[in-house]
């Protein structure tokens, strides 16, 4: 009698270890699934950041002339009239 029993247990045992690693939703379909959820929350959170800054920029951009005279000095090289404009360039031989 407990034979059967022992025997039965130990099919259903080994019944449900199969499930759990190789059945539909199985251990490591989990943890690759957990790991790309990681992957994506980090991309999300370096994207939302760059939001933040552009949405700042652009705040700044309607708010007033500063920013955009910044603008036009670093990525346009303009001057105001009576300003001289030195440019320094690193050597780059050794």
């Amino acid at each position: 009698m407990y034979r059967f029993l022992l025997l039965g247990l130990l099919i259903l045992l080994a019944g449900l270890q199969y499930r759990m690693w190789f059945g539909e939703a199985n251990v490591l379909e989990i943890a690759e699934l957990k790991r790309e959820i990681g992957s994506q929350t980090a991309k999300n959170d370096k994207l939302l950041l760059r939001n933040h800054r552009l949405e700042a920029e652009v705040i700044d951009l309607r708010k007033g002339l500063a920013a955009i005279e910044e603008r036009a000095r670093s990525e346009l090289g303009m001057v105001k009239p009576d300003e001289t404009f030195y440019q320094l360039i690193e050597n780059t031989r050794q």
